[in-house]
């Protein structure tokens, strides 16, 4: 009975604060967007590239609000993941689109750490062979991994160390470079060869991966002191947060660098960019910055992330296997998420990782206002219109974004729905053998009885 019982997640009711949940929600969407997406969103739309950064921000408020509505109703450690099941119950719908989102932000992990490694390779002079961008990834992971097998006051305190320092040093980086600037006033009216709708739309979904973070907050939900309230205010303070800081960054980067030049170096952006302001020393601070950004996100996601895994594994939604280990379920899947973060660091360059999270991410989001729309609205007092309007604007940053990369890069979209079916036949077969073990323990329950 012991040895069963420390099977069992153990969640710590109230340990985290309004403070420290914005911190673990800004610490994944300020490292995975700001640093590595400028330069993609660029490649795609041109110079636009800030406007579609607030354009993502727009879709994310109408986004936003079904997780806030049923966060209030629902607070919950298992976050998307329960909320998937409010809506559509023990069914693949649910079990899916969970796992869509689990492995999205797996993907951000690996984005993450990948992100790390080039902007620490500035400091060298970059990476011409290739190999230490994801040594220094996969090295950033395993870090991660440790701290998380601490306690979540010690989480939480490494968090909002490392976000403080690293939000306070990139609204430095955003007003310097403003303010030095040879040309604030962009040519909006010459957005280069990339600058169609389609390119627009498909830069704007990147661009939300760079604010997805704040579905972080939602995974801590019963650990989050007052959660009925604070889940929600954390999202849209950590929101709110993002869109003045990537709106800075984004005009100091268009200002100080070309076109081509934010395009040719799309994976380090922000350090290319403070070169020609600030000379060596801000390349310097830049990748400090940036080192301390990706490493605070990749922490707070591996924090939550392994926590929604671990909900769904007791919902018996997913399978799971212990393979010897021991311990609670929930080191298991912190065992599992690092392992497959490590795997990904190692193999996909940074923009098929962005790819991939995105489109599972957007599908996965589809879902969840689909959910609220049709079936919880009553039960979390959710207008009818807002969680409409956000299946609408997904839909269509999803077609954009899809669009472009049957255009240029196919092979990525194969994967992503080489991937998806997968998942879908995994776990229609895992639900159907756990309904007749179910139904075949019932039988055998009643034959007692008689």
């Amino acid at each position: 009975m012991a040895g069963e019982e420390d099977r069992k997640t153990h969640y710590s009711e109230g340990s985290l604060t309004l403070a420290g949940t914005v911190m673990l929600g800004t610490g994944v969407m300020i490292g995975a967007g700001i640093f590595a997406l400028t330069g993609q969103m660029a490649q795609m739309t041109g110079v636009l590239f800030p406007l579609a950064f607030l354009a993502a921000a727009v879709i994310v408020s109408f986004s936003a609000y079904s997780y806030i509505k049923i966060s209030n109703a629902f607070p919950s450690a298992g976050g998307i993941g329960m909320y998937l099941h409010k809506a559509y119950g023990d069914h693949l719908p649910t079990a899916f689109n969970a796992l869509l989102m689990y492995f999205s932000m797996v993907i951000a992990q690996s984005f993450l750490a990948r992100t790390f490694g080039s902007y620490t390779m500035q400091l060298f002079g970059g990476d011409e062979s290739g190999r230490m961008v994801p040594i220094l990834g996969v090295s950033l992971i395993l870090a991660a991994f440790l701290i998380n097998l601490s306690s979540n006051r010690w989480i939480q305190g490494v968090a909002s160390f490392i976000g403080i320092l690293k939000i306070g040093g990139i609204l430095i980086f955003g007003l310097v470079g403003v303010w030095i600037a040879d040309n604030i006033a962009m040519d909006f009216s010459s957005p280069g060869e990339a600058g169609t709708v389609g390119n627009f739309l498909g830069a704007t979904a990147l661009g939300i991966l760079a604010f997805k973070g704040f579905t972080t907050i939602t995974n801590s939900g019963s650990e989050v002191q007052d959660p009925h309230r604070n889940v929600g205010r954390a999202i849209v303070i950590s929101i709110a947060a993002c869109v003045v800081i990537y709106t800075l960054v984004g005009f100091a980067v268009a200002s100080n660098l070309s076109l081509a030049e934010i395009i040719e170096t799309r994976d380090y952006s922000l350090a290319a960019a403070a070169r020609p302001a600030l000379g060596e020393y801000a390349v310097w601070f830049t990748v400090v910055i940036a080192m301390m950004a990706t490493a605070g996100g990749i922490l707070a996601s591996i924090f939550a992330v392994s926590r929604m895994l671990a909900m769904l594994t007791e919902m018996k939604l997913v399978p799971h296997r212990h393979f010897g280990m021991p311990g609670s379920i929930q080191k298991h899947t912190l065992v599992y998420t690092v392992v497959l973060g490590l795997v990904l660091t190692a193999f996909f360059d940074l923009s098929r990782i962005a790819a991939l999270g995105i489109v599972f991410y957007l599908i996965m989001d589809v879902a969840i206002h689909w959910g609220v729309l049709r079936y919880l609205r009553e039960d979390v007092k959710a207008s009818a219109w807002v969680p409409a309007t956000a299946i609408l604007l997904d839909l269509a940053v999803l077609g954009g974004f899809v669009w472009v990369k049957l255009n240029t890069d196919p092979f990525v979209i194969g994967v992503a729905v080489a991937a998806m079916i997968v998942i879908a036949i995994t776990v229609q077969i895992f639900l159907k053998r756990s309904a007749a073990e179910r139904h075949v323990g019932h039988d055998e329950s009643e034959s007692h009885d008689h």
